[in-house]
């Protein structure tokens, strides 16, 4: 399983992705988020899915920007020849992935801003090559495994929130997976966009970088938990007030025999 995560702030674009591959009883590292630069711009895409669809979808993407980039001016443009070849990819092995009874799956989170883009942009494309536009509303995509981050999200992530606590909130959104999950884990690989600046920053974070958020996180969350008892405490004396219902007559049970 994957964690990628993409975020959408005013002042520009965060992505995460875990690194853990898993096929069978074994486990790797790789890859899953890699940094596109064309003339006048620069784009990440984040990836789900099959390996091997994944990686065969890249190599045929970075074929056509060095032959067409000069003709990618936004970014949108470069979504839709992100499309083609999960197309071209389908096309290919569709019929032979689903004989051996996998999935074509791949998901893509492509973000950057090229020369003619009046604003950063992010977008999510779907294993049919369809693709949508992240907005203001639902300023962030998780592809993969999105089960157990994707409520912290929802409580504290707002687009004019500022980039530090885009990282801040998708890395506990990670943490919070990587609890739940037991194929997705450290090390980690990060990438901001600073709208306006055409060019990306990566960085790589191992689990001893990770320790101290997530310690903190754990330790936090048990101090608001003992601290919300009182709220709780009239709730559960109304519990223990509430009629009995039930059987009576189990031996060792209430009022039984």
């Amino acid at each position: 399983m994957t964690f990628c995560i993409g975020m959408k702030s005013e002042e520009g674009l965060l992505a995460i992705a875990d690194t853990r591959i898993t096929s069978g009883m074994e486990a790797s590292t790789a890859k899953k988020i890699s940094v596109h630069e064309v003339p006048g711009g620069a784009m990440f895409i984040a990836s789900s899915g099959l390996r091997s669809v994944r990686d065969k979808t890249l190599t045929y993407f970075e074929e056509e920007t060095a032959a067409r980039g000069t003709e990618m001016k936004r970014l949108y443009q470069a979504a839709n020849v992100l499309a083609e070849q999960i197309r071209r990819v389908r096309k290919e092995d569709g019929e032979w992935l689903d004989q051996s009874g996998l999935t074509f799956d791949i998901h893509c989170i492509l973000g950057g801003q090229l020369e003619e883009d009046a604003a950063h942009r992010l977008y999510h494309i779907y294993p049919e090559g369809n693709w949508v536009e992240v907005g203001s509303g639902t300023p962030y995509i998780i592809i993969g495994e999105s089960s157990y981050g994707k409520a912290l999200l929802d409580r504290v992530w707002r687009h004019d929130r500022p980039l530090l606590e885009a990282l801040t909130s998708g890395l506990l959104s990670f943490d919070a997976t990587r609890i739940s999950a037991a194929d997705v884990d450290p090390p980690v690989d990060v990438v901001l966009y600073r709208s306006g600046a055409f060019q990306m920053h990566e960085q790589r974070f191992d689990a001893g970088a990770l320790r101290p958020l997530s310690i903190y996180w754990n330790n936090a969350m048990t101090e608001a938990a003992a601290r919300a008892e009182p709220i709780v405490a009239k709730m559960f004396a109304r519990l223990e007030a509430a009629p009995r219902s039930g059987r009576s007559d189990i031996p060792g049970a209430a009022g039984g025999r």
